[in-house]
């Protein structure tokens, strides 16, 4: 086998190196991260041109072999319409097509409230992606019926959390539960909501799912007595789920995550 090329490319946020023939056709590719070669050709003599070709760029210790066999997870990601596929949401995807379609009057005595909102959305949501080197997974703004949406579902060894992000700049916070007093305005049973949505969230899921509270920016943080069965965080504070563990294997995460990024699993509630 002679000719063959090796051309960069990037697939689900990992760099690979693709071996080609020269009719373009793919022979093997080259996992860095993995540190792993695998192959598409049968033979000594082709795993020796293949390991030949990619010889400059190999680094460290390498398996060479042929490609993994699917899991069912990746089967079923496979098989997802990207209509459905939630996967690909931003931080706060829901409040920015709203803004898009409706961005409001261009001069306005008061800040827009579901820009504050955003804000908070995308400081949490860009901290838990953060955390996929550690194992995790985050789906941001999940579909419930109703119109209601979980701010962010963050999957991994420590279990499933549905976090809600609140903006919280400079202001003092109190928390009694199931009330939540952000600096002078009006106390609301917050938590209250919080634990429906993980309810909801469990019975999708078929799997527990606790919530978070997320304050963005907090002046200080009071809490009362110890809320029942929600975490209440600050946004410096949510790498610390990233310590949690021993709840889900690797396979098990692989498969919530399945399961979760299809919108047809929250339709169903």
């Amino acid at each position: 086998m002679s000719g063959l090329r090796v051309v960069p490319a990037y697939r689900h946020g990992r760099e690979r190196l693709y071996v080609c023939r020269e009719d373009g056709s793919n022979v093997a590719w080259y996992d860095r991260e993995t540190g792993r070669v695998n192959l598409l050709v049968l033979g000594e003599d082709g795993r020796n041109d293949v390991l030949h070709a990619l010889k400059p760029f190999l680094t460290g210790q390498v398996t060479v072999g042929p490609p993994p066999v699917p899991t069912p997870a990746e089967l079923a990601r496979l098989t997802l319409h990207p209509d459905d596929d939630l996967a690909p949401n931003r931080p706060g995807e829901a409040l920015l097509v709203a803004l898009e379609r409706d961005p409001g009057p261009a001069r306005r005595l008061r800040p827009d409230p579901r820009r504050r909102a955003l804000t908070a959305e995308q400081t949490v949501g860009q901290g838990l992606d953060r955390l996929e080197g550690a194992g995790w997974h985050t789906l941001h703004s999940v579909p419930l019926p109703g119109g209601d949406r979980i701010h962010h579902l963050a999957i991994g060894p420590g279990g499933l959390f549905a976090v809600h992000a609140r903006h919280a700049r400079r202001s003092r916070v109190l928390v009694a539960d199931p009330m939540v007093t952000l600096g002078r305005r009006e106390a609301e049973p917050l938590l209250r909501r919080l634990r429906a949505d993980a309810d909801r969230a469990s019975y999708a899921l078929t799997a527990e799912v606790r919530p978070v509270l997320a304050l963005v920016e907090p002046a200080e943080v009071t809490v009362t007595t110890q809320p029942r069965g929600v975490r209440i965080l600050r946004d410096t504070e949510l790498t610390g789920l990233a310590r949690l563990g021993g709840v889900l294997k690797p396979a098990d995460v692989e498969a919530l995550h399945g399961m979760a990024r299809d919108r047809n699993t929250w339709g169903r509630l």
